[in-house]
């Protein structure tokens, strides 16, 4: 029997639910979202966003209990490690620590999933790392919508999914973000989300972003892989908008000639079925349905990403078998019991114990009633240590906004040194490739809006450079 594998993605545009029986596309639907609701992948309004998907599902007639989602790839880090042999029993150790070498984000600020990497004599690790906020949020309003999320992954890895081909170039262009894949050895080599900015509002001013950050990716690439460069014969693919406007490939790839097609569905289309807005729920459903065979390049990462508190207990026969036993064991001490209350002495035996057990209780209740004004004493000392809290969380908050655009437009061409916050001001360090990386990346600091002035103090030859922002 087909196995059915339910799916569902929530964009900042929308929300996309997709039903497969086997590799048969049997359900689809989709529920607009306003704007405010959804912002780079933190939803903002839980109760709402609920609301609507607990609708899409009863709508549409689909069960809750099993459900694959999707995380957007905003803020998301990725990395291939390598590791000496070691004992089973320590990689995930040796494995986080590499995390925390290797990525520049504190990991109490992320969660963090790796897979082991099949085909290579070394031993080598895919590392993921996607904030706690976008994740928790979004596993609070499945919760609230009556949804059982089981398996969920970062949408650029399911779209790596989708293409069966040894190199690939993927572009997932939307109104608000942009997502670029390279693929290679059936391993996602090349992973970016970026923000598109809110004065990009034409779809010549998107493209042109788009054509420059794919040209951008792709020398990236070849700088770092020089024996195995993408020439002009690796196909790029595109889905989202690019995918309904065949009319700006051309532009999209310039004088690099890499040929240009929409990234096409690996299942079969019903009628009326456009997989185009649906492809991150078919490379999700693929975590399941996608079978090993001879020959294949999709890709070799699938992992869940549900952090381990929000997995659900899997069933084991002694979840059944302790209580049937503590039954049996109750009932056999209650015939015992009976047996032994037959005995006169016994029973008195019995009362005087039972005395004794109430006066237990009544000192039970003595320090219950202790413990219940300790606890309004520490309910206070609560209060004042929640005001400072959030204070704190505040001042965090502005903080994260500011590492979020300075990590966010560094891409992967500025390499950051240190990252200094006091008060109004932000020192920076770091390198880049030349200088004009470093000019480049000073003016999207200003272009963003989010600080007041910006200093480049200091810049060499060698892209070794020193900025000051101003709040």
């Amino acid at each position: 029997m087909a196995k059915q594998v339910t799916t569902l993605f929530i964009r900042e545009t929308g929300i996309n639910l997709l039903v497969m029986k086997g590799r048969q596309v049997v359900k689809w639907a989709s529920s607009p979202l306003e704007p405010g609701l959804v912002s780079q992948g933190l939803i903002l309004d839980e109760d709402l966003v609920a609301e609507k998907v607990k609708q899409l599902f009863s709508q549409h007639k689909v069960k809750t209990n099993k459900v694959i989602t999707g995380l957007s790839g905003f803020d998301s880090l990725y990395r291939v490690v390598t590791l000496p042999e070691l004992p089973e029993a320590v990689i995930p150790e040796a494995v986080k620590r590499e995390a925390q070498r290797a990525i520049p984000t504190s990991l109490d600020e992320v969660y963090f999933s790796y897979q082991g990497l099949p085909g290579t004599t070394e031993r080598r690790y895919f590392l993921a790392t996607f904030p706690r906020n976008l994740t928790d949020a979004l596993v609070r309003t499945m919760r609230k919508a009556g949804v059982k999320p089981y398996i969920m992954e970062l949408a650029p890895l399911a779209l790596c999914r989708i293409p069966d081909e040894p190199r690939a170039v993927i572009v997932n262009a939307r109104s608000d973000h942009l997502d670029i894949m390279v693929m290679a050895d059936r391993i996602p080599q090349v992973i970016r989300t970026l923000s598109l900015p809110g004065e990009a509002e034409s779809p010549e001013e998107r493209l042109s972003i788009t054509a420059e950050e794919l040209d951008r990716t792709i020398t990236f690439y070849n700088s770092s892989h020089l024996e195995n460069r993408l020439d002009s014969t690796v196909p790029v693919f595109v889905c989202g908008d690019l995918a309904d406007a065949p009319e700006t490939w051309e532009s999209l790839v310039g004088a690099s000639g890499h040929p240009v097609s929409p990234l096409a569905s690996p299942v079969p289309a019903p009628d009326g079925f456009d997989p185009n807005p649906f492809m991150v729920n078919i490379g999700l459903a693929l975590k399941e349905l996608l079978s090993e065979k001879q020959g294949a390049h999709y890709s070799s990462v699938n992992f869940n990403a549900l952090p381990e508190a929000y997995v659900p207990p899997s069933f084991s026969i002694f979840r059944v078998l302790v209580p049937v036993g503590a039954v049996v064991i109750v009932a056999a001490i209650i015939f015992l019991g009976v047996s032994v209350l037959n005995n006169r002495a016994q029973i008195e035996a019995a009362r005087a114990e039972m005395r004794s057990a109430e006066t237990s209780v009544t000192q039970a209740r003595r320090d219950v009633t202790a413990l219940e004004a300790d606890l309004d004493k520490a309910q206070g000392i609560a209060n004042a240590l929640s005001n400072m809290a959030s204070s704190i969380a505040e001042d965090r908050a502005e903080i994260h906004g500011d590492l979020h655009e300075i990590y966010g437009l560094a891409g992967d061409y500025i390499t950051l040194g240190s990252v200094n916050h006091s008060g109004d001001r932000v020192s920076l360090s770091g390198s880049a490739p030349d200088v004009n990386a470093v000019y480049s990346y000073a003016r999207e600091l200003r272009r963003c809006g989010r600080f007041r002035s910006v200093w480049v103090n200091s810049i060499t030859s060698e892209g070794t450079f020193s900025i000051t922002l101003g709040k």
